[in-house]
């Protein structure tokens, strides 16, 4: 049982770890292309958005399936949102223009949080039954910040201004007039992807056990498991680098 639960563990590092990775060198791009005004307008092209998307996708999804074999949740939630106050601190004091308010951190510490609350009740509901509504509680909600529900086009539903009047509710997705941040991941939607991956590792993981195995890439195991702390300080990295080139 020991064997199995550390390759388990050393499967979502890998795939932590490639996420850091393309997280690194996009943040370097951002900083370099946006920051430094090398191509304003970067960020907008749909190359930039697809990649950006890709690598949140990816983060959150393993988060979801980690929350569910791992322990101590409530100490790793309240990690993860005191991380997550303090890059919004240090954001708002060194740079205030690319502040970071409820950002992925922020979510993921309290996606943890909720899963471990209502875990109880979580595991009453059948695996794929919570898969499929996860995935469509993002997806109805997933312009929720934009002031509407929608379903990949097909259908819209323009929501009421008064609920976007107070930037206090931006952690909810219902951000007020004034609310800017460079990196916001409120709770609807993204909480949903959280969830889905939640119910994937139900669902998945005994037809999993066997490939498991043939995963193991030790630099991105190293990476995936230190994924925290390299978050922490890749940006003061990319802009010290970005600085460096600008000379």
């Amino acid at each position: 049982m020991a064997v199995a639960q550390k390759t388990r563990y050393r499967w979502l590092d890998v795939l932590r770890g490639a996420a850091v990775v393309n997280m690194v060198v996009f943040h370097f791009c951002y900083d370099w292309f946006e920051v430094f005004a090398r191509q304003p307008g970067w960020y907008f092209l749909w190359p930039s958005r697809v990649w950006q998307q890709a690598i949140c996708c990816t983060f959150i999804l393993t988060a979801g399936f980690s929350a569910y074999l791992g322990r101590r949740a409530l100490r790793h939630g309240l990690v993860l949102n005191l991380c997550g106050f303090a890059v919004s601190a240090v954001t708002l004091l060194a740079l205030p223009s690319e502040a970071v308010l409820f950002g992925i951190l922020n979510l993921l510490g309290c996606s943890v949080l909720l899963v471990w609350a209502l875990r109880p009740a979580l595991e009453k509901l059948p695996a794929a039954a919570g898969l499929c509504v996860s995935l469509f509680l993002f997806a109805l909600t997933r312009h929720l910040p934009e002031g509407y529900l929608g379903l990949l086009g097909l259908w819209r539903l323009e929501l009421p201004a008064g609920l976007y009047r107070w930037n206090a509710l931006a952690f909810l997705g219902l951000p007020g007039p004034t609310f800017a941040s460079s990196d916001y991941f409120p709770l609807a939607p993204w909480f949903f992807l959280f969830l889905a991956g939640w119910f994937f590792c139900r669902l998945a993981r005994p037809r999993l056990e066997g490939f498991l195995p043939r995963l193991s890439c030790p630099p991105l195991e190293w990476i995936g498991r230190h994924s925290l702390a390299l978050y922490l300080i890749h940006q003061p990295v990319c802009m010290a680098v970005c600085w460096l080139l600008n000379l």
